[in-house]
């Protein structure tokens, strides 16, 4: 049994740290401090993969991604209003197939080249190529036309109602062509396999945004310089540092002290006890949620999770207790793998605890004494929720049902590695939106042969996974707009729901928390954290 709720595990060690670190005054937190004098400091636990438009997949990424690269569309402040980037304007055919675009006459690289229709056409079409974990973004594209250097005609393989949206996510930004070719990178199609401009780009940047890439040392920080020769409106900051900091009460230590000027995964207790006047916290709704996935096809799995195994699982898990715990009751029930608010998720059933049920399904299944189920997973802090914690919470509730979960926290390459390898029976990691769409998350989450969840569950390679409704709903979401596509997503929710293989556990609120004086902090859903709208008073 737990000893203490992840609310008393903080505040505790919360004053121990900040006395350990005025006392040791340590390099790292010292550092950031003398950075602070000149940039604005960003705290928080970087989970970066890669710094290659293609390749990049994690929430810091977003951040990155949209500083530095420019997409064609962005999303407005509503978080669901698509407006201007590179492209003035775009328009679509009646059945959704054809989408053209005007780029902007005044954008430029940071060399100082234009941003031309040759070097979207290339990114996109790289974008699709390197197969990478965004690329899927990118699956509908039929052909992409460029009848002049301002202009971009794109065509879809069938109809794509979130075409646009897509557009928007960070991953989509347009690459400077002929420098990114330079160094390794190629657009063909085998990208995946002679693309060599990975490392390039973690030391390198090639794109038209506000920012540029400064430096990047892994685990430690990633540094942005502002952009000469941007052609938008000049960030207000010339440097903006993200310092790798592990966990809630380090990165509120460094707030406290001044060697941070924003802290983005400050947990809601945590904030709570906050009685500094300098400090500014507001907490917001979120599209983010964690969740526990399962893998039948996991070559370690000793019993085989069928789906009235899944099924007991997923009942066995106490929701409202989980939210208390890991959030301090500031959070949301997370009924399918869409975020709340998005197309479909209106009144879906919300998630509840049925030890009975989950007995009897163990029962069904031949297992009426429980199992055993391996459980590995990234140690981070994702949106506030120390995930080996709540893994713990897992642990205890599935105790109850006499499955014995054998928890291994490991590093996030480590977990990519594993659960894109031989899989990993039972995990848990969190999801943030890409765009405003839920289109996204069935590409993603469905249990649709040769999506990335579909495929590491066994869809087509263990029977009773794929579930072939889920693609037909899919399509017609995709070629539907208004109430037809809102349906649509809705008979789609109800079927990853019913599928048992991801089952979110909490969606959050967003804690956003920043010294006084930081203006421009606020969550964005394309990009996380826009960092050219940061700026001190």
């Amino acid at each position: 049994m737990l000893a203490m709720s992840i609310g008393t595990f903080l505040k505790s060690n919360l004053s121990a740290l900040a006395i350990c670190a005025a006392t040791l005054a340590s390099p790292s937190v010292a550092g950031s401090a003398q950075a602070a004098e000149g940039a604005l400091v960003v705290a928080r636990n970087m989970d970066i993969n890669s710094l290659d438009p293609a390749r990049a997949f994690c929430d810091t990424c977003q951040i990155y991604l949209s500083a530095v690269y420019e997409t064609l569309l962005t999303l407005g402040d509503d978080n669901k209003t698509l407006v201007p980037k590179l492209a003035t304007a775009w328009s679509a055919n009646a059945d959704q197939t054809e989408f053209t675009f005007d780029l902007s006459p005044n954008a430029v690289f940071a060399d100082g080249s234009p941003v031309t229709s040759a070097d979207v056409a290339w990114s996109l079409q790289r974008l699709k190529n390197i197969k990478g974990d965004p690329s899927f973004l990118m699956d509908s594209v039929a052909s992409i036309d460029t009848p002049s250097a301002k202009k971009v005609v794109i065509s879809t393989k069938e109809p794509n109602s979130e075409f646009l949206g897509i557009l928007a996510a960070s991953y989509a930004g347009i690459l400077n062509k002929r420098l990114a070719e330079a160094n390794g990178a190629s657009a063909g199609e085998d990208a995946a396999t002679v693309d060599t401009a990975d490392n390039w780009f973690f030391a390198n940047s090639a794109g038209s945004g506000p920012y540029t890439l400064s430096s990047y040392r892994a685990d430690d920080e990633l540094r942005f310089a502002a952009n000469p020769n941007y052609w938008g409106t000049k960030p207000a900051m010339p440097e903006v540092i993200i310092k790798q900091t592990a966990d809630a009460v380090a990165q509120a230590q460094m707030l406290e002290s001044g060697a941070a000027d924003v802290a983005m995964q400050i947990d809601p207790d945590t904030a709570a006890s906050y009685s500094n006047a300098e400090i500014v916290i507001s907490a917001v709704p979120s599209f983010n949620f964690l969740y526990l996935a399962l893998s039948p096809a996991a070559k370690a799995n000793t019993t085989p999770l069928t789906k009235p195994i899944r099924q007991a699982i997923a009942a066995a898990i106490d929701y409202s207790a989980m939210i208390d715990f890991t959030v301090g009751g500031k959070g949301k029930f997370q009924p399918a793998p869409i975020p709340n608010g998005f197309p479909g998720t209106m009144d879906l059933p919300e998630p509840k605890e049925d030890i009975a049920k989950a007995k009897a399904l163990l029962a069904e299944a031949g297992v009426p004494d429980g199992f055993t189920i391996e459980a590995h997973y990234p140690a981070v802090n994702a949106y506030g929720v120390d995930i080996s914690l709540m893994m713990q919470k897992v642990q205890q509730d599935l105790a109850r049902i006499g499955v014995t979960l054998n928890l291994t926290p490991t590093t996030f390459a480590v977990w990519r590695e594993e659960v894109s390898g031989d899989g990993i029976p039972l995990t848990a990691v969190y999801y943030a939106p890409d765009y405003f769409g839920s289109a996204q998350y069935v590409q993603y989450f469905a249990m649709i042969e040769g999506q990335p969840w579909g495929k590491r569950a066994g869809a087509g390679a263990v029977d009773g996974v794929a579930n072939p409704k889920e693609a037909e709903l899919l399509k017609e979401a995709m070629s539907s707009s208004g109430e037809k596509n809102e349906a649509a997503f809705r008979a789609i929710a109800l079927e990853m729901i019913e599928d048992k293989v991801i089952i979110p556990l909490v969606s959050p609120d967003l804690v956003l928390a920043a010294r006084k004086g930081v203006e421009g902090v606020r969550y964005s859903a394309c990009c996380n954290l826009a960092l050219d709208k940061l700026r001190r008073e």
